[in-house]
């Protein structure tokens, strides 16, 4: 009775002294899980990755289908939001600085998705993974934190609106690609199965790291950057997309590539007006 007593208190105490304290524990409890479901879901690609074979047929579906949702979201729920809170050539600039910088790590440091540069993965590239590791887990860690971050920001009031769920599925439907892309990357250096899936958690751990971030900056910015860091973000989402599709191109028909694109872009569509 005693310490239900002192349990009770201190929640009195933080009530009084934090405003609001509950619906900012919720909307933590909100993002870290998330985060996590992203995380996990990465994760369970690394494992199937690890544990079977998955035909680059089968992972071009997956890899367009996400690349049509991260086209969409942006597309239909990003720059429609950003733009009731940005002049036209800010949120241009905010799109444009987030397409240059997937592009820039992609060309000089690293590939920032494994699933969409799947096709550009050749066996001289898995077999020297021990030269290449430091700029995969840079450019790869960048990617999923800006994910977390994404995630994070999506459950804000001010924000949310109709991008909320919308934004939640686009990056979950990617994250499998990615975990089933770079597990077989592990995999194919000559990575045990242990090692391959501690690798996948510790790079795809990020996405947790941009949660946290996200729930770090939010009181400190107002709509106007929250504005620009999401169309920063889409900006990004549209480099991820084309590549992915281009990528794919090459090694497989237009019909498998665009078809499970277009889904992923009319799946987008179809949650927002199902959902708002």
């Amino acid at each position: 009775m005693e310490r239900q007593g002192i349990s009770v208190l201190r929640v009195s105490v933080i009530k009084v002294l934090i405003p609001g304290s509950e619906a900012v524990v919720q909307d933590i409890w909100e993002v870290m899980l998330r985060a996590f479901l992203a995380f996990a879901l990465a994760l369970a690609g690394g494992v199937i990755s690890s544990l079977t074979a998955v035909s680059h047929k089968s992972l071009c579906r997956l890899i367009s289908l996400a690349a049509g949702t991260l086209l969409g979201v942006t597309l239909f729920i990003i720059i429609p939001e950003c733009i009731e809170a940005l002049p036209l050539w800010s949120l241009g600039a905010a799109l444009a600085s987030g397409y240059a910088v997937f592009f820039l790590v992609s060309r000089y440091v690293f590939h920032v998705c494994p699933a969409c540069a799947a096709s550009h993965f050749d066996d001289a590239t898995t077999h020297r993974f021990s030269e290449i590791a430091t700029a995969m887990i840079l450019a790869l860690g960048l990617h999923s934190t800006l994910d977390g971050l994404a995630l994070s920001w999506g459950v804000d009031a001010e924000m949310a609106g109709n991008m909320d769920f919308s934004l939640l599925a686009a990056i979950c439907i990617h994250k499998v690609p990615e975990g089933l892309a770079l597990g077989a990357l592990l995999m194919a250096s000559g990575m045990s199965r242990l090692r391959t899936l501690g690798w996948v958690a510790a790079v795809e751990s990020t996405t947790l790291l941009g949660g946290v971030l996200g729930l770090w900056l939010q009181p400190q910015a107002d709509g106007h950057w929250m504005a620009l860091v999401f169309a920063h973000i889409g900006g990004g989402f549209i480099f991820l997309a084309f590549h992915a599709v281009f990528g794919e191109l090459v090694r497989h028909g237009r019909k498998l590539v665009l078809n499970s694109f277009i889904a992923g872009v009319l799946l987008i569509v179809v949650l927002h007006f199902v959902f708002h």
